[in-house]
């Protein structure tokens, strides 16, 4: 099995990326890069281009995303991204927020199956890059993955990762495992599960689900990607990848958060200019973190009324300091 982390907007650009990989990168094999949205008047502005620099990817197996409704465009940015090196590129079929959801883009674009399968069949037969497709089951309804599937065994698809809840869900309620196993007995392509993967409990309850069902082809099932529990807990992916080994994780995480957190610190102060950019990115982090210590809510609501670096800085003090 191999593991990747999911391109998280906002949050998993290379600066989080680098210092994953540096404090708690075992057995993270891909790294999937927040979405770019192609323009049709520019090629990459410098924040775009900051996170998609080779060197800013030293070491790792980084992945852009694209998202987009257009074959033209999204061929035009595969040339552009070509330039940097990149052979493999993931289309974003899954984003659900409104606002891309509106202009057809995302989750979004599977409302629409037919001008899906047009944009495919021509990108296909004019790519040269390896391509995957991250993808929810649909807009309204489950059972709109049985005619998206179709669409998908059509094409030559490096993994179909699939996240199976429908857009208006969001990220709410139990995703609809009953249609991942639906793709894994008729799916074409190698298939990548995300959703829910928040601790290794998790990963091996999906794991005992899919032996109870004969009719599910576990070997399409070649990896797993990991977003917000990653979030949660950095070294999910390193416990994640120990338990499929065999092996066990002896690495007390907490050890290295501190560390990890004054890395990101660190960077983020050299990319922004002011406190109150660097805290943003923080606060954001810590919404997710903060889980991993129970009894600080003292704590966290220092950390989320912090307007100056130092006060933010003190509160995570304390929060360490157990």
């Amino acid at each position: 099995m191999k593991f990747y982390l999911a391109p998280l907007e906002g949050i998993t650009g290379y600066i989080y990326r680098n210092a994953q990989h540096d404090f708690f990168g075992a057995g993270i094999d891909k790294y999937f890069m927040p979405f770019l949205a192609p323009h049709t008047k520019r090629s990459f502005n410098a924040k775009e281009k900051n996170d998609i620099l080779p060197e800013h990817n030293a070491g790792m197996y980084a992945v852009p995303q694209i998202l987009t409704n257009s074959a033209a465009d999204f061929l035009r940015i595969e040339k552009d991204l070509g330039a940097f090196g990149y052979r493999e590129l993931n289309i974003n079929l899954g984003c659900p927020s409104g606002t891309v959801v509106s202009k057809g883009r995302g989750a979004g674009f599977l409302a629409s199956p037919e001008k899906l399968d047009q944009f495919l069949e021509e990108i296909f037969s004019k790519t040269e890059v390896k391509i995957s497709l991250k993808t929810r089951i649909g807009m309204e309804e489950p059972e709109e993955f049985f005619r998206l599937l179709e669409i998908y065994n059509k094409y030559p698809l490096e993994e179909l990762i699939v996240h199976p809840r429908v857009q208006k869900e969001l990220y709410r309620g139990t995703p609809h495992y009953e249609t991942f196993r639906y793709a894994m007995e008729h799916s074409k392509n190698p298939l990548c599960y995300n959703g829910d993967l928040v601790s290794v409990d998790s990963y091996v309850n999906l794991l005992t689900d899919w032996e109870k069902e004969q009719a599910c082809d576990r070997a399409k099932v070649t990896s797993v990607m990991v977003g917000r529990g990653v979030l949660k807990d950095p070294a999910l992916i390193e416990k994640l990848a120990a338990y499929a080994s065999g092996e066990a994780y002896g690495t007390d995480a907490k050890k290295k958060l501190p560390a990890f957190h004054d890395r990101l610190v660190a960077d983020y102060g050299k990319e922004f200019s002011g406190d109150q950019n660097v805290l943003f990115k923080m606060k954001e982090l810590w919404s997710y973190l903060i889980v991993r210590f129970p009894g600080k809510e003292k704590e966290a609501k220092a950390i989320r009324k912090a307007k100056r670096l130092e006060e933010y800085q003190a509160a995570v003090r304390r929060v360490f300091s157990e």
